[in-house]
C-alpha cells in the first residue's frame, strides 16, 4: 500500500534538548564535552557511584559519556567534560514555546518530555498540501531550530523514525522517515531495530540493558518471545514493550492548549526564611488578583527561581483540590522553598492549570456566622444597658448525665466575647 493515508502519526524529536536549553544554543557545545550536571536539590543518586549526569554532547558520547552515568565515572572517561549547570525553568519555558508552535499549525499536540512530542496528522493533510511531508514541513518551519521527524502508524513506530532521521546535507533539509501501513507495517518496521529504543519511552527506560543481557538484541526478537515469559519476567513494562515491539501501542492524548500567568519577583541576596515566604506570599496575592484569571481557581502552579550562582530551580505542585484561597495557597507552597540549592535573585510563580471558577461556599458561611455573633453581641450589650447585668444569661451544662433534670445545667452569666472556631454557640 504506497498512500499515505494510514500514516496517522507524527513524531518530533528534539535532541539534547534540556542541555542546549541550558547551554545557550549549539555554540558553547561545539567547543568540547559537555554534559548537563545533576540538578541540585534532588534525591535521585546512583549508589556508590554518586550523582548522575543528564544529557551529554556528541563530543561527549564519543569518550563513551552517557546520559544517566555516575558523574565520577563520566569524569573519569573524560577528564575535560563541562558540567553545563541545568536549567530546568528556561526548559519549561523553552519547551512550552515549542509545543504552542506546533500547535498554531493544527497540530493537537502530546507531549511526552521536553525535547518530545506526538500528534494526530490525518486532519492536517487538507491545510498543508494534502500530504504527511507537507504536514511535516509545516512542523518543522514552525519551530524554527533542527529537529528529527518521523511518522508510522503508532507513536513507538513513529518515535523510532524520528531517531532514525539525519540531518540534511549541504544546507538541505532531512527526508523524514515514514512508515505507511498498519499493525503488520509497524512490526516488520521495527523488527530489525536495536531494543535500546525502549530507552527513549519512560515506562520501558530500564529494559533495554537486561533484555541486552538476556541475548535479546532487536525488537523482532522481543516480539518473539511468549507473552507470558515476558511478563513473568519484567512485569507490566515487559507488557508494553512486547507490544511495542509487535506494532501495538496506546492512542495519542492531545493535550488542552491552555493560557499560563506569571509574576517574578526580584529578591535581595540574603533572602531566606520569613522573606522568602513573605516575597512568594506577594507573589501568590499578585496572580490572584490578575483580571485574566476571571475567578477561576488555581489546579497547578510552578515555584521557580534565578539561582545567584547560575542555573535555575523550579518545583511544580498540584494542589489535592482547586484553590483560590491565599492562606492555604502558602501553606502548600512554602514548605517547597525549603528546597531551594542555592541563594535567588528572582523568584517566580507560574500558573500552569486553571480550575473552575470558585465555588466554594465556605468562606460566605464563615463569614454570616460572624456576622451573626456581632449582632448577637450588640443586642445582649444593649439588654444589658438598658435591664441589668442579669438581662441576658445563657446555659451551662453541669452533669449532662444526671437523672435530675435540675443538676444538668445552670444559668450563668452571657459572655461578651467572640466564640472560638468550632466551638457551641452560646445560648440566650
Amino acid at each position: 500500500m504506497c498512500s499515505h493515508a494510514l500514516m496517522t502519526v507524527v513524531c518530533v524529536l528534539l535532541p539534547r534538548f534540556e542541555l542546549l536549553v541550558a547551554a545557550g544554543g549549539h555554540a558553547p557545545l561545539l567547543q568540547g564535552p559537555a554534559a548537563l550536571a545533576p540538578e541540585p536539590g534532588r534525591g535521585g543518586t546512583g549508589g556508590a557511584g554518586g550523582q548522575l549526569v543528564g544529557e551529554v554532547s556528541a563530543a561527549a558520547e564519543a569518550f563513551g559519556v552517557r546520559p544517566g552515568m555516575a558523574m565520577g565515572e563520566a569524569l573519569a572517561r573524560c577528564p575535560r567534560l563541562a558540567l553545563v549547570p541545568p536549567d530546568p525553568a528556561g526548559v519549561a519555558d523553552a519547551w512550552e514555546v515549542a509545543l504552542g508552535r506546533l500547535e498554531g499549525i493544527g497540530a493537537g499536540v502530546a507531549p511526552e518530555r521536553p525535547g518530545l512530542a506526538c500528534f494526530e496528522s490525518r486532519g492536517l493533510h487538507g491545510l498543508h498540501g494534502g500530504r504527511v511531508e507537507g504536514v511535516i514541513d509545516a512542523a518543522r518551519r514552525a519551530l524554527e531550530r533542527p529537529a528529527r521527524i518521523g511518522g508510522g502508524p503508532t507513536r513507538f513506530c513513529a518515535l523510532a523514525a524520528a531517531s532514525r532521521t539525519r540531518p540534511g546535507r549541504g544546507g538541505r533539509r532531512p527526508r523524514p522517515e515514514l512508515v505507511t501501513g498498519g499493525e503488520d507495517a509497524a512490526r516488520a518496521y521495527l523488527a530489525g531495530l536495536p531494543v535500546g529504543l525502549l530507552g527513549l519511552r519512560a515506562q520501558t527506560v530500564a529494559l533495554p540493558p537486561a533484555l541486552e543481557r538476556l541475548g535479546v538484541q532487536t525488537l523482532g526478537e522481543l516480539a518473539a518471545l511468549p507473552r507470558a515469559a515476558v511478563a513473568d519476567r519484567f512485569g507490566a513494562p515487559g507488557l508494553l514493550a512486547h507490544d511495542l515491539a509487535r506494532g501495538r501501542d496506546e492512542p495519542l492524548r492531545p493535550r488542552e492548549p491552555g493560557e499560563q500567568l506569571h509574576e517574578a519577583l526580584e529578591l535581595p541576596e540574603s533572602a531566606f526564611g520569613h522573606q522568602l515566604e513573605h516575597a512568594l506570599g506577594l507573589l501568590v496575592d499578585r496572580l490572584l488578583a490578575r483580571r485574566e484569571r476571571r475567578g477561576r481557581t488555581l489546579r497547578s502552579v510552578a515555584v521557580s527561581a534565578l539561582l545567584v550562582e547560575g542555573g535555575t530551580w523550579r518545583e511544580r505542585v498540584t494542589f489535592r483540590e482547586a484553590l483560590a484561597d491565599p492562606v492555604r495557597m502558602r501553606l502548600a507552597l512554602s514548605p517547597r522553598l525549603v528546597a531551594l540549592p542555592a541563594p535567588a535573585h528572582t523568584l517566580r510563580l507560574t500558573v500552569e492549570r486553571f480550575g473552575p471558577p470558585v465555588t466554594d461556599q465556605r468562606p460566605l458561611l464563615d463569614e454570616a456566622a460572624a456576622v451573626r455573633d456581632a449582632r448577637l453581641r450588640e443586642a445582649v450589650r444593649q439588654t444589658r444597658t438598658l435591664a441589668g447585668p442579669d438581662a441576658a444569661l445563657r446555659i451551662v451544662e453541669v452533669e449532662p448525665g444526671s437523672r435530675v433534670p435540675e443538676r444538668r445545667a445552670m444559668l450563668a452569666p452571657f459572655a461578651d466575647r467572640p466564640r472560638r472556631p468550632g466551638s457551641r454557640p452560646a445560648d440566650p
